[in-house]
């Protein structure tokens, strides 16, 4: 390893624990491999021994490496464990039979039900979200706001959340301004609004596939045709196919889940969001982005939006802290570009304003900078439990599975042995208090019965560890 020099802006102990990491993805250190001890790297770098065992302690938390007693530390991550990647998705349009209403219902019924471990929740645990400092943030809203929070917002939203948002966008690029943004009651809400200003009944929108069950339900529900579109696991949605589409359909509007996607958590790259921008604005096409899990990074930085490249205000960014802060709260929004009037408007009609206090306790919380200081613990988490999950996947499933390998959210989407049918292993999991979500939710197609989604956004413990074995197992029986 090379010598750490210090540095301002990093905590050492992290930068040696990323060092160390990497060797291990690169299989440098392999599988078994005894660490150098803590004194000998202390020396050799001139760095405390507190700090070297910080590092090895974050290493052991992500499921990396392992102490023992009177040994030292030692490798037990084998990245040639893991399970094959997913390949491009091809949807064939065919219909299915299934009744995936009744499906969706009843896995989203165990909301309520004590003692399950739920792997088919797409929101952070309670456990890992900043729940104190959420109270005293809605305490002082509830003061400081007219009439303690019972009056009417304003229809576009809460003025100080909406340039928070604004202000938070130049992380990604957006230069968005306040009056850019209207505020909803969480993302689906302003998916919802952005769909109905686009459309009109027998239209038809483009999706990514799989793609989150919600906004098919809710395309269906309005009366639209789904065309869903082939996707890589990695990149996303390729823009050549999105061009071959508009040659043979009608296509009034395109809806991707651009950053992390839920549930097949690619990330597609700027310089493919810059093109698909380009190619949509060529032909007309509005495109629908939710932008849910952007802040949940890996990497060293966030990745940019679509929006990022919108020069005519064809993009309508959704987003909300459903995902990263808040899933109770209900507090989302729009940037809908060109289309804000007609957003606005069916914002009055819908639900005339959105929620005052929830409101302004999140606008007083990005305002603070106690949101940033959150994600950095929950991303260093998610990331932790990503590679745990993997880990356990790779030891205690059958061999030949495929599995997604996202570098932000907390999703991951596994496709099983055609023998397995996921809605079964859905019911004999729930025998012993497991919740996942079957794959043919995330379709309207005929296809992914042999597929799940699964959420590593819980903290890890021995028993999640032993719910993941179990699963495991049953998917071992059915096979």
């Amino acid at each position: 390893m090379k010598t750490i020099s210090n540095s301002k802006t990093e905590h050492l102990y992290l930068r040696i624990a990323e060092t160390i990491e990497q060797q291990i993805l690169d299989q440098v250190l392999k599988i078994g491999d005894r660490l150098a001890s803590v004194r000998l790297l202390s020396k050799e770098h001139g760095i405390s021994v507190s700090t070297i065992l910080q590092a090895y302690y974050h290493l052991e938390g992500k499921g990396l490496i392992e102490s023992r007693p009177q040994s030292g530390y030692y490798v037990r991550f084998n990245p040639s464990r893991f399970p094959q990647k997913i390949e491009k998705s091809n949807p064939q349009q065919i219909v299915k039979t299934k009744n995936v209403e009744a499906i969706i219902g009843e896995v989203y019924d165990t909301f309520s039900m004590s003692g399950v471990t739920r792997f088919s929740l797409s929101v952070p645990a309670p456990e890992i979200l900043p729940l104190a400092k959420l109270n005293k943030a809605m305490m002082q809203a509830l003061r400081d706001l007219p009439a303690n929070g019972t009056s009417y917002e304003q229809v576009q939203g809460n003025d100080l959340l909406r340039r928070q948002v604004a202000r938070w966008s130049m992380h990604w690029g957006g230069h968005l301004q306040a009056d850019d943004l209207v505020t909803t009651s969480g993302c689906m809400n302003a998916i919802s609004y952005c769909l109905m200003a686009l459309t009109k009944p027998g239209d038809t929108i483009a999706v990514e596939s799989p793609v989150y069950f919600g906004v098919l339900r809710f395309a269906q529900s309005i009366g639209l045709k789904v065309l869903e579109l082939p996707t890589d696991p990695d990149t996303g949605v390729d823009p050549d196919d999105v061009k071959k589409a508009l040659r043979k359909h009608a296509i009034k509007a395109c809806f991707f889940v651009t950053n992390f996607s839920n549930p097949l958590g690619y990330c597609m790259p700027d310089e493919q969001k810059e093109a698909m921008v380009k190619l949509l604005s060529r032909h007309g096409v509005p495109l629908i982005e939710d932008d849910l899990y952007g802040d949940v990074y890996f990497g060293k930085s966030r990745p940019k939006s679509c929006k990022s490249f919108d020069e005519e205000g064809n993009v309508l960014w959704c987003s909300s802290i459903s995902k990263t802060l808040a899933p109770g709260y209900r507090v989302g929004w729009a940037a809908p570009g060109k289309y804000m009037d007609k957003v606005k408007r069916l914002k009055l009609y819908h639900s005339i304003t959105s929620a005052t206090a929830q409101q302004a306790a999140i606008a007083s919380f990005l305002a603070t900078g106690r949101y940033e200081y959150h994600l950095r613990k929950l991303r260093q988490t998610l990331h932790a439990n990503s590679l745990q999950f993997t880990r356990a996947i790779g030891e205690y499933f059958p061999g030949g599975i495929k599995m997604s390998t996202p570098k932000g959210g907390f999703i991951l989407w596994l496709e099983l042995d055609k023998k397995v049918d996921t809605y079964h292993l859905y019911q004999e999991a729930m025998q012993h208090k497991i919740s996942i979500a079957p794959g043919t939710m995330f379709t309207l197609q005929d296809r992914y019965q042999n597929c799940m989604r699964l959420s590593y956004g819980m903290p890890w413990t021995n028993e999640v560890d032993r719910a993941l074995r179990r699963l495991g197992n049953l998917v071992h029986g059915m096979m």
